[in-house]
């Protein structure tokens, strides 16, 4: 179940930047009685959803990886727009986010630093082509559905433009994510873009359907970060850190083929899925340990940089009128933490 009903990229501005739904249901945190006698007294809230990089927090939760960190960190569930609603209002101290809906959300007042990623989609965002349909130079003329302003009509903009392919060329068909396999069986629509677990839907809902195209062929393209209100981060970079070591552990820990089932079971079991089917969308996802970390925030222009990919995003959110001007992608990026560890 990966980003259902989820907005990735950018036209649910109505919902949470000029109207904050500050309705979402919000856990409550830890009894006192149940938070280690060693652990910071000052609680820490950060926002998670349904994201295999997002949902590997869970691992890092039920191994009481954060208490023994010295951390009092509050994990809460949200439906992923509804965790940025609850950000930009101020009920949580950090938000798990696309690198592009944190530019979003920073023009609505809100200041989310991104001081690291968890990872970047490596194939669970894909575009799908009818029987017949075999590559990009193929969509030319054809009409292809997506919906417009998401994160997978960014993947299929920069998979045209990479082909050399201009976007008139192709029909744009906006529609909703979760009604793409049904329009996917329209005979008018040779392809969409749409990520995992619809897209295994559409597949299934046409035959012959097939994957042309996935964010594995673009890495990079979407990155997934940890942003932290500046106010918060300026007061407790310490303990910030101290997350960030989590993370690292964390990653490891799913990566290891010694635990690597038990992580996926603890993560299926946070969502409701079956491990084996939930195995398919973590394969899907690239985790970044510290390490990576240290890669990706090195400042630079191509994809491999969380910089070039920022820039590139800003670029395609003022193109399709997300936000009128580019945002100081820059000034919303912090490599300090992950440059100061080791």
């Amino acid at each position: 179940m990966i980003r259902t009903a989820t907005l990735s990229m950018g036209v649910m501005l109505s919902m949470f930047l000029t109207a904050c739904d500050n309705t979402a249901k919000v856990p409550e945190a830890q009894p006192k009685a149940e938070q280690s006698a060693s652990t910071s007294t000052d609680t820490i809230s950060i926002g998670y959803s349904d994201w295999p990089g997002f949902v590997a927090w869970q691992v890092a939760i039920e191994k009481g990886w954060l208490k023994e960190a010295g951390l009092n960190v509050d994990f809460k569930w949200f439906d992923y727009s509804s965790s940025l609603n609850a950000f930009s209002a101020n009920q949580l101290d950090a938000v798990l986010v696309t690198n592009g809906d944190n530019l979003i959300t920073s023009t609505g007042g809100t200041k989310g630093i991104m001081i690291m990623a968890t990872d970047y989609s490596a194939g669970n965002d894909v575009i799908i082509a009818k029987d017949g349909i075999n590559s990009l130079a193929d969509l030319k003329g054809k009409s292809v559905a997506t919906e417009k302003g998401l994160v997978d009509h960014l993947l299929l903009s920069t998979a045209l433009t990479d082909a050399k392919i201009p976007s008139a060329d192709i029909k744009l068909v906006n529609s909703v994510t979760n009604e793409l396999p049904q329009v996917f069986a329209s005979p008018d629509i040779s392809a969409i873009a749409v990520w995992q677990p619809v897209a295994n839907q559409a597949l299934k809902a046409v035959a012959g359907s097939k994957i042309i195209y996935s964010s594995k062929d673009k890495p990079g393209l979407i990155y997934d970060t940890l942003s932290v209100n500046m106010t918060h981060l300026s007061a407790h970079k310490e303990e910030w850190k101290k997350v960030i070591q989590v993370w690292d552990k964390t990653v490891k820990f799913i990566n290891d083929p010694a635990t690597h089932e038990e992580a996926v079971q603890i993560m299926a079991k946070r969502v409701g899925v079956d491990p084996a089917q939930y195995e398919q969308f973590v394969g899907g996802t690239h985790l970044l340990d510290l390490a990576a970390n240290k890669t990706v925030f090195t400042k630079g222009t191509g994809f491999d940089s969380i910089y070039g990919s920022t820039y590139h995003v800003n670029k395609f959110n003022v193109e399709n009128g997300i936000y009128t001007a580019e945002v100081d992608a820059d000034g919303l990026i912090n490599p300090a933490l992950i440059e100061s560890l080791k």
